[in-house]
């Protein structure tokens, strides 16, 4: 055995190396826009038993909330055989009950839409939502 038999080629580093996946949606707006307004497609309003505000991102704990489950969805979705499943356990049926709930943050609002709609949106000031894919 001679004293370089311990060793690795530069070939044999590079087929350890772990891709890291790309992220699917580039920050919480992008995903809530594009995908989760329309899977909570529930009627939301002051006489309806659901709220949302379209100004969702004024909200510290609906940022938080939505960043959280943007960033699970994110990492479940590489999950083929039960990402997607405890992704809305885990994650969605979590927080969007706590964030619709009339007496959540969006307690006040007006905002309303009719039933089977997407939940109200109103997109946020420019610059609050880097694309982290860019980052």
């Amino acid at each position: 055995m001679s004293e370089f038999d311990g060793f690795r080629d530069d070939d044999d580093l590079e087929d350890d190396v772990e891709e890291i996946p790309q992220l699917f949606y580039g920050s919480a707006d992008e995903f809530f826009r594009e995908r989760l307004r329309y899977m909570y497609a529930r009627k939301v309003g002051a006489s309806a038993e659901f709220r949302w505000a379209a100004r969702w991102w004024e909200s510290p704990e609906a940022v938080a909330r939505l960043e959280a489950i943007w960033r699970a969805w994110e990492h479940l979705r590489q999950d083929a055989a039960t990402g997607s499943s405890t992704w809305w356990a885990e994650h969605a049926d979590h927080h969007m009950p706590i964030l619709m709930s009339p007496t959540g943050p969006f307690a006040k609002s007006e905002d309303t839409n009719k039933h089977g709609e997407p939940l109200p949106y109103e997109p946020p000031p420019d610059g609050l939502f880097p694309d982290m894919r860019l980052q």
